[in-house]
């Protein structure tokens, strides 16, 4: 790991911190708000690739350890952790490695742009939101006592706001990779 990294992860974690100042949309019948800082996992782990982007939440869920008021809506300390959004929370990190690894395996340069798109949103779906859909939503069931099955249903809502999401990244990713590519190249 050279200087060079150790700044992309630093910079990730504080775009995390940024995306938390958007505020958080509230639904009455799941626990868990839509933020979007969600989409930081998407970004991070196209634009990084697998490594340095779970390193740039991992730093980010230390900053919220400690206490610094990170997460959507200024929330922030080990609390948070053990509330409905906690295993979204620690989740992130192994969906930006999914998200990472997934990008790193299907995007390369010299690939057809329209090549690149999909891979980035395949990444960003798979790890963004499957990963991290069957990292939470166990948890919200098991902290509010709520059966599986409902949490899944509940979950349904955030899927058109998470599948805009991974647009976004994946417009943002694209961009990004045709004028500095960052991801790291797999063999």
């Amino acid at each position: 790991m050279n200087t060079r990294d150790l700044v992309l992860i630093a910079l990730f974690a504080a775009i995390v911190v940024v995306l938390g100042f958007i505020p958080p949309i509230t639904l009455g019948f799941i626990p868990v708000p839509i933020t979007a800082q969600s989409m930081g996992v998407m970004l991070a782990g196209c634009i990084l690739g697998a490594r340095r982007g779970a390193l740039a939440f991992l730093l980010f869920l230390l900053l919220v350890a400690i206490g610094l008021p990170a997460l959507s809506g200024g929330r922030g300390g080990l609390a948070v952790f053990a509330g409905p959004s906690g295993g979204f929370i620690i989740g992130w990190v192994v969906a930006t490695f999914v998200t990472g690894l997934i990008a790193e395996r299907t995007v390369r340069e010299g690939q057809a742009e329209t090549r690149q798109f999909i891979g980035f949103f395949l990444a960003s779906v798979l790890g963004g939101i499957v990963v991290l859909y069957a990292i939470g939503m166990p948890w919200v069931s098991a902290v509010t006592g709520t059966p599986l099955m409902t949490v899944a249903a509940g979950s349904l809502a955030f899927i058109p706001g998470d599948l805009l999401k991974a647009a976004i990244a994946t417009l943002a990713a694209r961009a990004v990779y045709a004028g500095y590519p960052l991801l790291p190249a797999r063999a």
